[in-house]
């Protein structure tokens, strides 16, 4: 098991109000990864016209809003799982298959480990290299598969470097996890962020995979880290009767359940957020690769992924110096694999990462 240093979240503002002595309400939190236009306008009004719906019960088996995800994602309705948002579904599955052994891929978020090994399981790491710019070998990773492996883990688009395995390559690794015995778990935390989602998700594979299981949150992309809305998908019915079996009823409540069955056609809000991420990535990440000072990577998510080059300056340096102008990234030291030059901020509104870039100007040029 790797040793996995502190470190600041993004949702971590009261720990930075009592460190730094600023009010959390005048810091812009970089570091969350959360949509920047917040909670959509039309979201808002139809939760307040429906406040009653907590009034009563949610239903049991969450019929409706299992159709409006598997609308949305094309996925069949019986296989979504819905969950007090993916952490807990991620839970409930690692302890249904308790995994023995996994292979996690590498730098990414320490939860996956953290709850591998809360069931007795030991977890290695299959690291993505920096000199491929954390693309994944996905040759190599396939080498690595053996019969002693009871799980895969893998973010996609991954968390901290942004980079991503297309649905083509994401069928090779299944072939190879199916022939040895190995469960994959995608976690698709990231994926509305993406050019082309439907080029990396892989909801569609779960039509002919019993070995695959995709997990997705509304925190991220709808800007609603509070309502504790997540999913499952798998085409692995045993596994999900299982899982529902042990899991509390009527964990999603009754607001969120109503905001699910809204939000996933709010087509103005998902097309609005999807046009601002794509060209605030595209626009920031081409400032950054003409600096001779850092070194960033292209990247599919809401976030860039940065390595430092100017000599003298580390990670904890800029954060400190973006934290005194009430801007929060993440100092990506913590993440295996990486080391104190690296740092990962998410995309906000134009005027803020305008901001954001010359704060970085003060310190790296």
């Amino acid at each position: 098991m790797l040793t996995h240093k502190d470190h600041f979240h993004g949702s971590d503002l009261e720990k930075i109000e009592k460190v730094y002595g600023i009010k959390k309400e005048e810091l812009v939190s970089y570091s969350a990864n959360v949509n920047p236009l917040g909670l959509s306008d039309n979201l808002k009004e139809h939760l307040a016209r429906h406040l009653d719906v907590i009034t009563g019960y949610p239903d049991r088996e969450y019929t409706q809003l299992r159709r409006e995800i598997a609308a949305y994602t094309g996925a069949q309705s019986e296989y979504v799982l819905v969950g007090n948002g993916s952490t807990e579904l991620i839970s409930h599955f690692i302890q249904t298959l308790h995994p023995q052994k996994a292979l996690i891929l590498g730098p990414t978020y320490s939860e996956y480990e953290r709850d591998i090994s809360l069931g007795g399981g030991i977890s290695l790491y299959y690291p993505l290299k920096e000199e491929q710019n954390f693309i994944l070998d996905v040759e190599g990773l396939c080498a690595q598969l053996h019969e002693g492996l009871d799980l895969l883990v893998l973010c996609n688009p991954n968390n901290p470097t942004s980079t991503a395995v297309t649905n083509k390559n994401m069928r090779r690794i299944l072939d190879v996890c199916l022939q040895y015995g190995i469960f994959v778990m995608v976690d698709e935390t990231y994926v509305e962020f993406a050019p082309e989602p439907r080029d990396i998700s892989s909801v569609s594979l779960t039509n002919y995979y019993t070995n695959l299981i995709i997990l997705r949150g509304t925190s991220k992309f709808f800007a609603c880290p509070g309502l504790r809305l997540g999913y499952a998908i798998t085409g692995n019915l045993d596994l999900l009767q299982e899982i529902n079996q042990k899991k509390d009823p009527w964990s999603v409540n009754s607001l969120a359940e109503l905001a699910g069955q809204f939000m996933f056609r709010d087509e103005s809000y998902i097309q609005k957020t999807k046009e601002l991420i794509h060209s605030e990535r595209e626009r920031i990440y081409q400032e950054l690769s003409s600096w001779n000072s850092v070194k960033v990577y292209p990247g599919c998510a809401n976030f860039l992924l940065v390595r430092i080059l100017k000599k003298g300056i580390d990670a904890q340096q800029l954060f400190d110096h973006c934290i005194r102008q009430k801007m929060m990234i993440r100092n990506c030291s913590t993440f295996p694999f990486l080391d104190e030059t690296y740092f990962r901020f998410c995309l906000m509104l134009p005027g803020q990462n305008d901001h954001l870039t010359e704060a970085f100007l003060r310190l790296l040029k």
